[in-house]
C-alpha cells in the first residue's frame, strides 16, 4: 500500500470560558495515493477542523500528520512552505474563499507568483499559465478580467480549484465544494474533480454531509462523531454493510428516489453529548438504541472487524461479531426525536 498521507492520534482542543473543546480528539487515518477519503458526519462533528489541522492552517494540539513520511506538525516554516506546494485546500464558499477586489486573472495568479512556480516569468508567461488553468477548469477565457461578483457560483468555485491546481499539488483537501452550489452545478464540479484526479493522479480528502455525494466520489468513506472516527471502510462495504449504530441512523436517513423518506429510517433519541469535557465513555451513548452499561466505562477503540472495515464500537467486535442489541423505550420515554440529518 503507498500511503501518501498518515494521521497519528490527531487532537485538537480550543479552550473557553466554559472549558476545553475537544473538537478533534485521537484521530488516526491513511489515505493512498491517487484515492479519495470521503469524511461524514453533521455539523460540528470537527471535519473541517480535521482538515485544517491536516494542512497545519491551524495547529494541532496533539499527534502526527506524515506527508509522504515527512512530520507536517514539526516541520518549520521553510520546510512547511515547500510541503503546502504538494497540499492545497478548496473551501466551501467559493465566494468568500477568494478576494472579490481582483479578477480571475489575478486570483488565479497570485499563488503562482508567490511560489514562484515559473522561474524568471515575465507577465506574459504568467498569464498563459492561468489561461491554461481556465481551460483545464472550464472557465471560458474571455471571462480572465471579470471580477468574483460577475461569475456564478460554479464558476467561482472553478477559480478556487484553478487556483490549488496552479501549484501542481499531490494532495488536496476538498472542504465541502459543493454543498453551496445548486445541484446541476455540484454534478459538474464532482466530474471535474474525478477527471482531474484520474489525469493529475490527485489524491483527495473530501469533507461532506452529503452521504449520496461521498458514495459516488470517494473509495473510503470514514464517519466522524463529536470529534472522532466511529467507522471507517471502503464505499461499498460501507453502505451494504454500516456497523456502527450511528453510519446506520445516517444511512437510513437518506431519502429513497420515488419514495421520499425511508420507511426504515431509524430515529435517534436523547441529546447530543457536550464537547466540552467529555466523559471517558462512548460520546454516541445518549443517542444510542442499543446502550448498554459497558458502553459507560470507557471510550470505544476503533477496531478492525474485518479487512479495511473498522469500528468504535464497545457492542462489535474483532471478526465483525455483532452483539447489538437494541433498548425498549417506551413511546413516553423518547425525548425530543432527532430529525432526519440532511
Amino acid at each position: 500500500m503507498d500511503k501518501l498521507m498518515e494521521v497519528r492520534d490527531l487532537k485538537k482542543y480550543f479552550k473557553t470560558p466554559r472549558g476545553t473543546v475537544h473538537a478533534v480528539d485521537g484521530v488516526s487515518f491513511t489515505i493512498e495515493r491517487g484515492k479519495t477519503l470521503g469524511v461524514v458526519g453533521e455539523s460540528g462533528c470537527g471535519k473541517s477542523t480535521l482538515g485544517r489541522c491536516i494542512l497545519r492552517l491551524i495547529e494541532p494540539t496533539e499527534g502526527e500528520v506524515l506527508f509522504e513520511g515527512t512530520d507536517i506538525c514539526s516541520a518549520k516554516r521553510r520546510e512547511l512552505k515547500k510541503l503546502r506546494k504538494d497540499m492545497q485546500i478548496i473551501f466551501q464558499d467559493p465566494y468568500s474563499s477568494i478576494n472579490p477586489r481582483r479578477t480571475v486573472l489575478e486570483l488565479i495568479a497570485e499563488p503562482i507568483k508567490f511560489n514562484n512556480i515559473i522561474p524568471n516569468a515575465t507577465e506574459t508567461d504568467i498569464e498563459n499559465r492561468v489561461l491554461e488553468l481556465m481551460k483545464i477548469v472550464g472557465i471560458d477565457e474571455r471571462l480572465i478580467n471579470a471580477y468574483p461578483h460577475e461569475l456564478d457560483g460554479g464558476r467561482r468555485q472553478r477559480i478556487g480549484i484553478a487556483r490549488a491546481l496552479s501549484l501542481q499539488p499531490k494532495f488536496i483537501v476538498c472542504d465541502e465544494p459543493v454543498s453551496a452550489l445548486d445541484v446541476s452545478i455540484q454534478a459538474q464540479i464532482l466530474n471535474l474533480l474525478r477527471e482531474l484526479q484520474h489525469e493529475m493522479g490527485l489524491t483527495y480528502m473530501f469533507i461532506t454531509h452529503d452521504l449520496s455525494v461521498v458514495n459516488y466520489f470517494a473509495d473510503d468513506i470514514m464517519v466522524m462523531y463529536l470529534g472522532q472516527v466511529v467507522e471507517k471502510a471502503p464505499s461499498e462495504v460501507l453502505f451494504e454493510n454500516p456497523m456502527h449504530p450511528y453510519t446506520q441512523a445516517l444511512l437510513s436517513a437518506i431519502l429513497i428516489p420515488e419514495v421520499g423518506a425511508n420507511p426504515h429510517h431509524i430515529k435517534l433519541r436523547g441529546e447530543v453529548t457536550s464537547p466540552i469535557d467529555p466523559p471517558d465513555e462512548c460520546r454516541f451513548a445518549k443517542r444510542c438504541n442499543y446502550v448498554t452499561e459497558g458502553c459507560r466505562k470507557g471510550t470505544p477503540p476503533l477496531l478492525e472487524v474485518s479487512p479495511g472495515h473498522f469500528v468504535a464500537c464497545h457492542c462489535i467486535k474483532p471478526g465483525g461479531i455483532n452483539t447489538l442489541k437494541e433498548t425498549v423505550v417506551e413511546e413516553s420515554e423518547e425525548i425530543c426525536p432527532c430529525p432526519p440529518i440532511e
